[in-house]
């Protein structure tokens, strides 16, 4: 399987940035995309030119001993699309994408998707936390995760601070020193 570079994960680039200036008749719907086509349907959104978010990392491989990179959804069969009534229809059109869920909490999965594109941009790496654990809800106040907000939690005797997506019950975990 061939293997390809990274493509846009934020369309428009300003997205998370700008949500304030964009039209009011739009909101965030999680598409949950059929297996291994998360990539296709931000390729058809962008065609489409419908507002979305694919956070992708970057994934290190080896193949015939020579080294591969790729970049990989970091939810997989999510995609976060920021949509009309019309605009999601059409998503659902792509044959590609089974079902569109509602997102009763529109202000919470925005802030969490910053928080997300702000981790990403570090480049620090990430454990993917499939479920969340209870625990205490903290702040970062300093070094290059500052402001990110999520739950400590500890792992194989280390701190990490899980920032999650609390609509899909998933997210993902930093290595962190209490100190911070």
């Amino acid at each position: 399987m061939p293997i390809l570079s990274e493509e846009p994960s934020l369309y428009p680039e300003t997205l998370l940035e700008e949500m304030a200036r964009l039209p009011s008749h739009r909101r965030w719907w999680v598409l949950h995309t059929k297996p291994r086509q998360e990539k296709s349907v931000a390729r058809c959104l962008v065609a489409f030119q419908i507002p979305f978010y694919l956070p992708l990392v970057k994934k290190q491989t080896e193949s015939r001993g020579r080294p591969q990179v790729s970049y990989v959804p970091l939810f997989a069969s999510y995609v976060f699309a920021f949509g009309s009534d019309e605009e999601r229809v059409r998503a659902l059109s792509t044959k590609r994408v089974a079902q569109a869920l509602w997102v009763e909490d529109q202000d919470r999965l925005y802030f969490e998707l910053r928080q997300f594109r702000q981790l990403l941009l570090t480049e620090t790496p990430l454990i993917l936390e499939p479920r969340l654990v209870p625990g205490e809800y903290v702040q970062v106040r300093r070094g290059p995760l500052c402001g990110i907000e999520g739950v400590v939690v500890k792992r194989d005797g280390a701190s990490r601070l899980l920032v999650a997506v609390s609509f899909l019950q998933q997210g993902v975990s930093v290595e962190i020193e209490d100190c911070l």
